[in-house]
C-alpha cells in the first residue's frame, strides 16, 4: 500500500494547471461618465475581455439591473439613464460574482454554456465545478 505523501503527490500530479495557479483576478474599474442622459462606460471593451463574456450578456445584465435600454457602440456601453461611477461598478461586480467567478474554488476561469433548454451552465476551467447560472 502507497503511503500518503506519495498518493497526494499522485493527485496534485492529475489535477489541471490552472488549478495549481495562484494569480490574483483584478476586476477593472468601469471608466463612466455622463452625456446628457446617457452613462457611458468608455473601457467596456477592455472589460469584455478581462471577464471573457460576450459583450452582449453584459450589456444585457447591466440594462435589466439598472431598469434601462442600453447599446454597444464604438466599442463602449451606452446605458440610456444617469448613473454615478460607484452604482455602476457594484453591479459590474455583481456580474462578476454571479457569471464569472467559480462558486466552488472562486477563480475567474469560468465559461459559460448552454447545453439544453436555455438553462445557462457556469463551467470551472480550474476545478472542473459546474453550477447553473441564473
Amino acid at each position: 500500500m502507497e503511503d500518503y505523501d506519495s498518493l497526494l503527490d499522485s493527485a496534485y500530479a492529475k489535477l489541471p494547471k490552472k488549478a495549481m495557479e495562484k494569480a490574483r483576478f483584478v476586476l477593472p474599474v468601469a471608466d463612466v461618465f455622463q452625456q446628457g442622459n446617457q452613462t457611458i462606460i468608455k473601457n467596456f471593451e477592455i472589460i469584455v475581455q478581462k471577464l471573457r463574456r460576450d459583450p452582449k450578456d453584459i450589456s444585457k445584465y447591466m440594462s435589466k439591473e439598472l431598469a434601462v435600454p442600453s447599446s454597444v457602440s464604438n466599442k463602449r456601453l451606452i446605458l440610456f439613464g444617469k448613473f454615478n461611477s460607484r452604482f455602476v461598478n457594484e453591479k459590474l461586480q455583481d456580474f462578476v460574482k454571479r457569471y464569472v467567478l467559480c462558486p466552488e474554488c472562486g477563480k475567474p476561469d469560468t465559461k459559460l454554456i448552454e447545453p439544453e433548454r436555455g438553462v445557462k451552465q457556469l463551467v470551472c476551467e480550474a476545478c472542473g465545478a459546474r453550477s447553473t447560472a441564473r
